[in-house]
């Protein structure tokens, strides 16, 4: 077992998701040493968070990429729609309402989150002060004194090794593995559903500005328009994977046709229930979201439910607020846990109100139907969307922008 010699950096980043990269680019435009760990070979496998919203969209303006990023293939979502009781569709937020708040990308875009990803990685890698480091995994944090100092880590090449920094951020993910060894506390929320995604073809002609929610008795579906095919996710109750695939993939074809007629020509085009993805929908976030050395920030801080779509939203907000608070203190090598701590109050009402609506979708919309007591949005909820247009308004916001948006730091911006 081949070990490789000690590295030294200012700050390790663990993860190379949308939290990592925009930490690690961040900082290495404000001149600090960054080294981001990614345990896979590259970004091509299989992501579902692929939403870029509006907020991410203004912030790749402010980093110099907003160019680079329209030119990748992408859908654009402009129209917030939910289900109501009759089996139809009640369209309850319009994105463009958002350019008169001074949105600069009244949409959202469906992009390949390994898009997103390779454009963050060529940005950093401009930077001298950015390493990304493809194929490594942490597997535990290094201590001295009570205080994290680095990672050890473990190559897909089969290399050990140790990597010594001022600041570990764990951005690893909702089981993340940093958050475990550290022992931090967590609460978790219960969570009525799980989600199973697959994809259908998108056949020439077939345009989908909206994100489609179809219910039915006891499941419903999320379908996402994608370049070239549908993004499908498949929502029942949790703990029925095991009954899912034991039916089989005809009986779950049988499903997919019966919830959306309109694709029932295709559904053939599920093999068998490995082309079914499994998601284990968690809703949970850390009491505290740093230990001497160490900071969480995106799933590892706050596991977000696919509820609205803000989980990568809110995980780059995490980013751009720690890049702006860490890098002074990260320069001057005097890291200490009331900087750590700075973070997450920045960010813990943002995290807390938006669980707070996704806990209140569970209960009024997702339950309901999952238990077969309602097939959509509740007579009330649709009412009130229909005829106030400030509620409109605040749905797109908060599904776009957020409950407190941060800006690109100066010392980011080109």
């Amino acid at each position: 077992m081949a070990t490789a010699p000690p590295e030294r950096t200012t700050c390790c980043v663990v993860g190379g998701g949308p939290a990592g990269m925009v930490l690690g680019l961040l900082l290495a435009r404000a001149g600090v040493a960054v080294t981001v760990l990614e345990k896979h070979e590259d970004f091509l496998h299989d992501f579902r968070g692929d939403t870029v919203h509006p907020a991410t969209l203004d912030l790749l303006d402010d980093l110099g990429l907003g160019e680079r990023f329209a030119r990748l293939p992408q859908s654009r979502v402009t129209e917030v729609v939910l289900p109501d009781r009759h089996g139809g569709t009640a369209r309850i937020g319009d994105f463009a309402a958002l350019g008169r708040w001074g949105v600069r990308h009244p949409y959202v875009a469906i992009v390949p989150q390994w898009d997103l990803l390779t454009l963050l990685a060529s940005a950093g890698r401009a930077e001298p002060a950015f390493q990304l480091r493809l194929g490594v995994r942490a597997t535990s944090v290094v201590r001295e004194h009570g205080r994290v100092v680095g990672v050890r880590y473990r190559g897909n090449d089969g290399q050990h090794g140790e990597i010594r920094a001022g600041l570990t951020v764990a951005c690893d993910g909702r089981d993340s593995l940093l958050r475990a060894v550290a022992g931090l506390p967590v609460t978790d929320f219960e969570v009525p559903f799980d989600t199973w995604w697959f994809q259908l073809s998108r056949r020439a002609g077939e345009q989908v500005g909206e994100l489609t929610r179809r219910p039915g008795r006891g499941r419903f579906a999320i379908v996402i328009p994608r370049e070239g095919y549908f993004q499908i996710g498949y929502v029942a109750r949790k703990g029925t994977d095991a009954r899912l695939r034991a039916r089989g993939i005809t009986a779950f074809r049988a499903d997919i046709a019966e919830l959306l007629p309109e694709y029932a020509d295709r559904v053939s085009e599920l093999s068998t229930m490995d082309d079914v993805k499994h998601l284990d929908v968690q809703l949970n976030r850390l009491r505290r979201w740093h230990v001497e050395g160490m900071l969480c920030i995106g799933d590892a801080a706050h596991a977000m439910s696919p509820v609205g779509g803000m989980g990568i939203n809110l995980a780059v907000q995490d980013a751009v607020a720690a890049a702006r608070l860490l890098a002074g203190p990260l320069r001057r090598g005097a890291v200490r846990g009331g900087d750590l701590a700075r973070v997450r109050r920045r960010r813990w009402l943002p995290t807390l109100l938006v669980q707070a609506l996704q806990r209140i979708m569970h209960a009024d919309l997702a339950g309901p139907v999952l238990t077969g007591a309602t097939a959509g949005l509740p007579g009330p909820a649709l009412t009130a969307a229909r005829w106030l247009p400030f509620i409109r308004t605040m749905a797109v916001y908060l599904i776009g922008v957020g409950f407190r948006p941060e800006r690109a730091p100066a010392f980011a911006r080109r």
